[in-house]
């Protein structure tokens, strides 16, 4: 069984064109807890199970040579969830960092974080900038975890960063473009992601990097985060790679 795995998963690596990878890849992890209580578990339990989807997921896009890849692992309004779960998912976080900082340093895997980090759990914000930190000199690949994030709150914190810009007289409104403006978001070097994926069937973008996807290709699967496996990730991608991206252009027919 463990071969014709590997097996399946080098066949839909071939299928895929290596000219034609997406840059940058986004993915809305969601379906943790339905994925628990299906096989009527704790939440939990989906939280942990969803921690190893995360790693496979990295690891296929490191060995698919993708060099940004963006996961969303909490929002802004998670904060509202019951305090336990919230601590359940810090220490997964914490847990998560730790175990996997030695692969992203062995594998070039630089680790960012968008978001309002500050509110983390103390051990859990260590952790991040450690981790951050440790693999700061990596560059084959960025992976960045949303923490803390609210795509409408980084538009708010750019334009209050413009804001004082103006106010200090060291810019002029008139001097107001998109790519000014994107230099006041959380990290300006990050490119717009060509794919968004959605797992568990939900159609909506969840306040998720609102600015940056205006042209993303959007993908929707209603596999659970927790059995995204490499072989989804490939159909993804393959269907990505089906697409004409025309950016508001007429395609070639015209």
């Amino acid at each position: 069984k463990g071969d014709h795995g590997i097996l399946t998963a080098m066949v839909g690596m071939d299928e895929l064109d290596r000219s034609n990878l997406p840059r940058h890849v986004a993915i809305i992890m969601d379906g943790n807890g339905r994925w628990a209580k299906r096989r009527g578990l704790k939440r939990v339990l989906g939280h942990h199970k969803g921690a190893d989807a995360v790693h496979e997921i990295v690891t296929a896009t490191r060995d698919l040579g993708i060099p940004w890849l963006t996961l969303y692992a909490f929002s802004e309004e998670n904060w509202q969830r019951p305090q336990q779960e919230i601590q359940a998912l810090m220490g997964l976080l914490g847990r998560f960092l730790k175990k996997e900082r030695q692969e992203m340093l062995d594998n070039g895997i630089r680790l960012s974080a968008i978001g309002r980090i500050d509110k983390l759990p103390e051990t859990t914000r260590r952790e991040l900038l450690e981790t951050m930190s440790a693999t700061s000199v990596n560059h084959d690949m960025v992976l960045t975890l949303a923490l803390s994030y609210g795509g409408r709150q980084e538009i708010v914190d750019a334009a209050r960063a413009l804001a004082l810009q103006v106010q200090s007289g060291s810019l002029r409104p008139e001097d107001f473009t998109e790519e000014v403006f994107s230099r006041f978001l959380y990290i300006p070097a990050m490119p717009d992601p060509d794919l968004l994926i959605r797992t568990s069937g939900e159609y909506r973008i969840s306040n998720f990097l609102l600015w940056q996807i205006a042209y993303s290709e959007l993908y929707i699967t209603p596999i659970l985060w927790p059995d995204f496996d490499r072989r989804e990730y490939h159909r993804a991608i393959r269907e990505y790679q089906q697409r004409e991206r025309r950016f508001g252009n007429t395609g070639a027919a015209g």
